[in-house]
């Protein structure tokens, strides 16, 4: 089947979208290149893109359970579980005390909070 429509980004809502763009760039090695108050952009080795829109009042979801649940969360393939989370703290995300399981990824949240997962590439 033919589509009609090409993908383009993925949209975060958030509460400051310079500081999430800035944080998903060093995690990414990706390059921040749109930058307001309101919305901001990362694009992506390879291309691809991740936007940043400015909520007002904007709550992080209450991950894994609560009155926010996770509506999306982004996975990332990492060479190394333990030195991806390193870097991450170091960039300002965190490590949630529940992880689903599993020794082949790991959760993780942006300073919004949003929940990601780093996963380790196939073969590893």
């Amino acid at each position: 089947m033919s589509g009609i429509a090409e993908f383009v980004a993925v949209n975060i809502d958030c509460p400051e979208p310079p500081k999430l763009a800035a944080f998903y760039a060093a995690l990414t090695g990706g390059e921040v290149t749109f930058d307001t108050a309101e919305a901001a952009a990362v694009t992506l080795p390879g291309g691809r893109n991740i936007y940043f829109q400015g909520v007002p009042d904007h709550q992080p979801p209450t991950w894994p359970t609560g009155e926010r649940p996770q509506q999306y969360h982004l996975d990332f393939y990492v060479d190394d579980l333990d030195k991806a989370e390193a870097h991450v703290t170091e960039i300002g995300g965190a490590k949630p005390d529940f992880q689903p399981g599993g020794d082949r990824w790991r959760v993780l949240t942006d300073p919004a909070g949003h929940p990601f997962c780093v996963c380790l590439r196939s073969g590893q």
